[in-house]
């Protein structure tokens, strides 16, 4: 039965690949949606699994195309299934990987959209702190800025893993892969005007695993993924009019500026927790598009 191989799988990458528990809701989602076409298209397919083939995986891709999924879904939804099927036949679920053979879709690689510096500044630097939330949101904007660090690392952050003194942070990243990240006095000025006000906005009565964590929702337990991102949001709005305004967009900005200054992109890529330099790489071609815009407006004879 697929359904009970899949629940096998997840409690594999759970357990032994000590998957984020975004990437593992990513992947149950992806199969169920996989399982639940083929109920509707071939139901020996859910009931044996070695009953599937590349055909109905391309089957699969043609109705989500038709749904109006874009390119780089279907890849990511596609990419899922090859995993499934290499555990399956790995395991003795499967004869065969009938995902083998099937193509990811080729994706047109966008460019990280990111803050101009002023915005940047402009944004932390024109912000008045009024209140305890307001500070806990100044933190977590310069902290955003400063380090890079992705959003589900920032929820993660407990007290214990700031060192003020040393300015380093300590973050459990993707693939449970462990770092520390620097930042500047900018960012420890706030975290410090913070951590002065925490106490009064935690809950006392929370579970020990929300007392722990550094940044707070409103009821006094560790903030949510949604909070940050519509805080994040409203304040980039103020500064900028891009179309993406995300906390993505200051991990994008912090990288782009640190290469803008001539930062060794080797560097860059263990401060973002880069497995691959060819993930950090993307961030030379916006460098270089920049570049290309400052000397067309400036040179004498540039356009």
């Amino acid at each position: 039965m697929l359904d009970s191989v899949i629940s096998r799988f997840v409690s594999y990458l759970k357990v032994e690949r000590n998957a984020s528990p975004h990437t593992i809701t990513s992947y149950k989602k992806d199969l169920d949606s996989f399982a639940l076409f083929l109920a509707a298209y071939d139901a020996q397919g859910r009931e044996n699994p070695d009953a599937i083939t590349r055909f109905h995986i391309r089957a699969w891709m043609g109705k989500l195309s038709d749904d109006g999924l874009s390119r780089s879904s279907i890849a990511r939804k596609v990419s899922c299934l090859k995993s499934f099927f290499k555990y399956t036949l790995a395991r003795g679920y499967t004869t065969q990987n009938p995902a083998e053979l099937v193509s990811i879709p080729r994706t047109e690689k966008k460019l990280p959209v990111n803050l101009q510096q002023d915005e940047a500044l402009e944004m932390l630097t024109d912000f008045p702190v009024e209140t305890d939330w307001d500070a806990q949101d100044k933190a977590i904007l310069e902290l955003l800025y400063a380090t890079g660090i992705r959003l589900a690392e920032l929820i993660s952050i407990d007290v214990r893993d700031v060192q003020t003194g040393s300015h380093l942070l300590r973050l459990m990243g993707k693939g449970a892969r462990e770092r520390i990240v620097p930042y500047g006095e900018h960012a420890k000025a706030a975290l410090d005007d913070w951590l002065s006000r925490r106490s009064r906005c935690a809950d006392p009565e929370a579970p020990e695993e929300d007392r722990r964590a550094l940044f707070l929702s409103k009821s006094g337990r560790r903030i949510y993924p949604v909070a940050v991102q519509r805080m994040v949001k409203k304040h980039i709005a103020r500064v900028s009019e891009i179309s993406k305004k995300s906390p993505h967009v200051l991990r994008h900005s912090f990288a782009t500026h640190l290469l803008g200054q001539g930062a060794d992109i080797r560097v860059i890529k263990e401060l973002l927790g880069h497995a691959a330099l060819t993930s950090t790489q993307i961030y030379t071609q916006t460098s270089i598009d920049h570049l290309k815009k400052v000397h067309e407006k400036a040179h004498p004879r540039g356009n």
